[in-house]
């Protein structure tokens, strides 16, 4: 076993599942006024083995990876779909005249 001293290098991801109590909403409805869920300390989010609620400085990380993770995948869709505009008049799809390219102008 590795000696270590301190905290850990890097923090570790996870796994997050939305709150059944709330629905993932952050808040459940009163009689008169919405209040916040204890369940998952009104995040909306819980650990997704045990139910439990995340730490709030503990919460902050996770979602924040979340968020990355998300922001790379929208970025990822902006590239595909901008590349894929330009390759659709490029290639010949054989639907106009005489077999010749037709890009519906």
């Amino acid at each position: 076993m590795k000696k270590s001293h301190g905290s850990a290098f890097q923090a570790p991801q996870i796994e997050l599942a939305q709150c059944q109590i709330c629905r993932g909403k952050a808040f459940i409805k009163g009689v008169f006024y919405d209040l916040a869920c204890i369940q998952c300390n009104a995040s909306g989010w819980v650990v997704a083995e045990t139910g439990e609620a995340l730490q709030l400085h503990d919460l902050v990380m996770q979602l924040s990876f979340k968020l990355q993770e998300a922001q790379r995948k929208v970025e990822a869709l902006k590239r595909a779909s901008t590349t894929s505009i330009g390759k659709h008049y490029e290639l010949n799809n054989r639907l106009g005249a005489g077999g010749s390219n037709y890009t519906g102008d």
